[in-house]
């Protein structure tokens, strides 16, 4: 079996790789029989030179490959007939953007595998870069609160090497008393909090947040319970509310009357009440001033995520009265983070940490007649047909949807 190592060619340049020289390393000393040739590149953060130290083929053409495996999507005229490919397709939920690719990949007769689809047999997903983002995401919060207030100036997360580094810029700041509000209990909000524990702020349970103050900043990290609520006033439990989205309505505003700073790391799910609509923003109980939406769903459970934002303009003001953009540093205005490709500002990291998890999880199905039903699942495409798991794409593939 030969695996590619393929070029990154979307725009604007992704620097992340799946695997990285060393972790590549690891991989070829774990399965000898395994042949892995990379793509010449001038964008990846490790540099060709670096795989070829380590005694791996450099090329430009790697047609002669089994497995393509890289990062975002790869253009349609990059890609190779017949041939099973791994990618971030941004295709199962039907995004009208790159209907033309899945169709050109049925064609093309190509095998799709989609990161995001690559889950144990709960549907939990194995790999992904949400820790990255929740790394990012906190450290870019904390940038714009500084930025809105005048308090302090940190340097942009791509221009810092690694974690360690973005921590090391946090532990500087000298945080006014604010209460900080974080959601979700994923790779994501699991991120997020790794930056606010290595920064040593305070945590406090639900029941302190919501009813004392406090001499210095802390922060309260809450799932969907602690923010919805059963209509019918029932508790049950998360699986309930996954289940029964519809019969719970949200609570979130007796957090918002208490926070000053709010990291959005919740995963959303359709049907699910909005956290907060922009009515809630217009309260003059909404004390929330700045928003790191690390989930970034546009224009919807966080009402003030108009839109996403880049790494190269990463801030937006959102006027509650007017319910549209402005500037963030306008009085009465709240500031939003809504970078919706964070992992980017941190390549090497990121890359390191999800190849780590692409070796554990996805490598070993190919060598042990994929005992754990990994490749069967996430595959999307086989034969020119979509495979039965993806078979609801059909209207979406037959441009109906």
């Amino acid at each position: 079996m030969t695996f590619a190592i393929i070029k990154e060619r979307k725009n604007p340049p992704d620097r992340r790789v799946v695997f990285s020289p060393s972790k590549l390393t690891e991989a070829k000393a774990q399965f000898p029989d395994a042949i892995f040739k990379v793509e010449a590149s001038d964008i990846r953060v490790f540099p060709d030179v670096e795989y070829k130290e380590m005694g791996f083929e450099v090329t430009n053409d790697v047609s002669d490959c089994d497995v393509f495996i890289g990062v975002k999507e790869v253009p349609i005229d990059a890609l190779v007939p017949d041939k099973k490919y791994f990618f971030f397709s941004h295709t199962i939920k039907k995004q009208p953007y790159n209907r033309k690719l899945l169709q050109a990949i049925l064609e093309k007769n190509i095998e799709l595998y989609d990161h995001e689809t690559i889950v144990n047999e709960k549907g939990f997903r194995l790999i992904g870069f949400g820790r990255y983002a929740g790394i990012v995401g906190t450290y870019n919060g904390f940038r714009t609160w500084g930025l809105k207030y005048n308090l302090w100036e940190l340097p942009k997360a791509g221009t810092l090497t690694n974690q360690e580094e973005l921590v090391q810029q946090l532990k500087t700041l000298k945080l006014p008393n604010i209460k900080i509000l974080l959601t979700g209990s994923g790779k994501v909000a699991n991120g997020s909090q790794e930056m606010l524990e290595a920064m040593e702020i305070k945590q406090v349970s639900v029941e302190d947040y919501l009813n004392k103050t406090f001499t210095e900043p802390v922060y309260c990290k809450i799932d969907v319970l602690d923010y919805n609520k059963r209509r019918d006033g029932q508790v049950i439990d998360n699986f309930d509310f996954f289940n029964h989205p519809e019969a719970y309505q949200s609570d979130f505003m007796r957090f918002a009357k208490e926070t000053d700073f709010y990291i959005a790391g919740h995963f959303y799910g359709d049907g699910a009440p909005f956290l907060y609509t922009r009515d809630d923003v217009k309260s003059n109980d909404f004390k929330i001033a700045v928003v790191a939406d690390i989930s970034c769903d546009v224009d919807g459970p966080v009402a003030t995520t108009l839109r996403a934002s880049t790494i190269a303009n990463p801030i937006y003001g959102y006027d509650p009265q007017t319910e549209s953009e402005t500037d963030y540093i306008s009085p009465g205005a709240i500031a939003v983070m809504a970078v919706d490709n964070l992992p980017c500002e941190l390549p090497k990291d990121a890359s390191e940490g999800f190849g780590e998890m692409f070796l554990q999880h996805v490598i070993p199905a190919f060598f042990n007649n994929d005992k754990d039903g990994v490749l069967q699942r996430a595959k999307i495409t086989e034969n020119g047909k979509l495979t039965q798991r993806f078979s609801y794409l059909q209207d979406y593939v037959n441009g109906k949807h």
